[in-house]
C-alpha cells in the first residue's frame, strides 16, 4: 500500500480539530473490470503473494458476473466481457501443486476452482490459440510469463491494444542474480500499462525486513550453501524443497541476507578464458575447469572468494559455503556454453570427456535451458 503524504499544515489542522496524528494509506480495491486494454505486471519475490493477487481478481469476477446482465456494456469490447477471466499457466509448472485439483489456480495460502477457464501452455502460439478459441473471455491471467519465449510480450500488447483484453502476468522479473531474469521479462517490463511490485518478509531467520529478492541455495549435509552466481540461470523444478545437494531451494532475501558469490570471478575470471577458448587457446579455461573439478583449493574461484574483503564474518562464511556445493566445474562450462555461446559443441564435447565431467547433469542442465545436447554419443 502507498502512505498519502500529508503537508504539516494539514496534520497541524487535523490535530487542532481533536483528530489523532495518523498515516493514511491507499485502500486495497476491488479489481475494475471496466478499464480495456491494460497490461498489468505483478512482481515480487517468491511468496510475495503474485498468484495470490491472480486469485483475488478471480474472486472478484465471480462477484461481478452474478450482477445485472447491463453492466455487460461497461465491461465488455468486441465481444469479450472483461468479466471472464481465464488463468494461464506453464505446461513445464503442472506438477507444481501436484495436491491439488487439475484446474485449480493454486497459490501458497490455498487456491481457487476455475473449471474449464484454465489451461497449460508451452508458448506464445498457445496462447494465441487460447485467445482465439475464447473470444468471450475479456481478461487473461497468465502466470510466470517472463518463462516463456519473448514473443509473448507482443502477443499480449497487439491483442490488448486490438480488443481491449486485460491481460495481468503476476511473475519473477528478476533472476537469483538480482538480475532481470530474461528478455522476456525486460519486454514484458517496457511494454505494461501498470506494475505492482509486492515484496515479502526476508526469509532469514533473524530478519522481518521487505525482501524484493529470490534466493537460491543449495544443502549440503544440512548447511546452506549459496549458489554461485554462474549457476544455471534456469533449473526446471527446483522451488520445491528438497534436500539433494545437486538440486536448489529457493527463498526470499533482503540486501543484507542475499549471498551471491563468484559475480566477481565470473567476469574477471571465468568469461574471459571463455572468451580466450572462443579465439582458439581453450587450455587455460580447461585447466582452471580442471582444478574446480579436481582441486578447488588450487582455483582462481577458491582464491576469489577467500581473499581479505569488506562484509561481515557471516557473509565470507557464507560465500564459502557455496564450494560445498557439487558440480561446480559442470556449471561453469554450462555457463559458458548455454548463456553466452563461447564454447562450441565440439569443445564441450571435448572438455566434457577430458575432464570427465558429469554428462547426466550437464544433459539436465542444458535441457533446462533449451540447450539439448545428447553427451551420451
Amino acid at each position: 500500500m502507498l502512505e498519502l503524504d500529508h503537508d504539516r499544515e494539514t496534520d497541524n489542522f487535523l490535530k487542532s480539530l481533536g483528530f489523532p496524528a495518523v498515516s493514511v494509506h491507499h485502500s486495497y480495491n476491488h479489481f475494475d473490470f471496466t478499464r480495456p486494454g491494460r497490461r498489468i505486471l505483478v512482481i515480487g519475490p517468491m511468496g510475495s503473494g503474485k498468484t495470490e493477487y491472480s486469485a483475488r481478481v478471480w474472486r472478484d469476477s465471480r462477484v461481478v458476473l452474478n450482477k445485472s446482465e447491463s453492466l455487460s456494456e461497461k465491461t465488455t469490447t468486441d465481444g469479450a466481457d472483461r468479466r471472464n477471466v481465464f488463468f494461464v499457466r506453464s505446461i513445464l509448472d503442472q506438477q507444481r501443486f501436484g495436491d491439488y485439483p487439475t484446474d485449480a489456480l493454486g497459490y501458497r495460502g490455498g487456491y481457487e476452482r476455475c473449471g474449464s477457464n484454465i489451461a497449460f501452455i508451452k508458448n506464445s502460439f498457445d496462447l494465441e490459440k487460447l485467445i482465439e478459441d475464447n473470444p468471450h473471455v475479456g481478461t487473461w491471467i497468465i502466470d510466470e510469463a517472463s518463462f516463456y519465449d519473448e514473443r509473448l510480450a507482443y502477443v499480449i500488447k497487439h491483442a490488448s491494444q486490438r480488443r481491449g483484453l486485460i491481460f495481468i502476468y503476476p511473475t519473477l522479473v528478476l533472476n537469483f542474480r538480482r538480475e532481470i531474469f530474461n528478455s522476456t521479462a525486460g519486454l514484458l517490463l517496457e511494454t505494461a500499462s501498470d506494475v505492482f511490485p509486492l515484496t515479502a518478509y526476508c526469509d532469514h531467520s533473524d530478519c522481518i525486513k521487505d525482501s524484493f529478492y529470490t534466493y537460491r541455495y543449495y544443502t549440503v549435509n544440512g548447511v546452506e550453501c549459496p549458489a554461485l552466481y554462474f549457476d544455471p540461470l534456469i533449473i526446471i523444478g527446483g522451488d520445491r524443497e528438497k534436500k539433494d545437494s545437486s538440486e536448489p531451494d529457493y527463498c526470499t532475501r533482503c540486501d543484507e541476507h542475499h549471498y551471491l558469490p563468484g559475480k566477481e570471478y565470473t567476469f574477471f575470471t571465468l568469461k574471459p578464458l571463455g572468451e580466450q577458448a572462443a579465439a582458439g587457446e581453450a587450455n587455460p579455461l580447461i585447466e582452471e575447469l580442471g582444478k574446480l573439478r579436481n582441486n578447488i583449493e588450487k582455483s582462481e574461484l577458491y582464491k576469489n572468494i577467500t581473499e581479505p574483503i569488506s562484509g561481515t564474518f557471516d557473509m565470507k562464511s557464507m560465500n564459502l559455503n557455496a564450494l560445498q556445493v557439487p558440480y561446480i566445474a559442470e556449471k561453469a562450462l554450462v555457463y559458458l556454453y548455454a548463456e553466452h555461446n563461447l564454447i562450441k559443441e565440439e569443445l564441450f564435447r571435448s572438455i566434457t570427456s577430458t575432464l570427465d565431467l558429469d554428462r547426466k547433469y550437464l544433459m539436465v542442465r542444458l535441457s533446462d535451458n533449451r540447450r539439448y545436447l545428447d553427451l551420451e554419443k
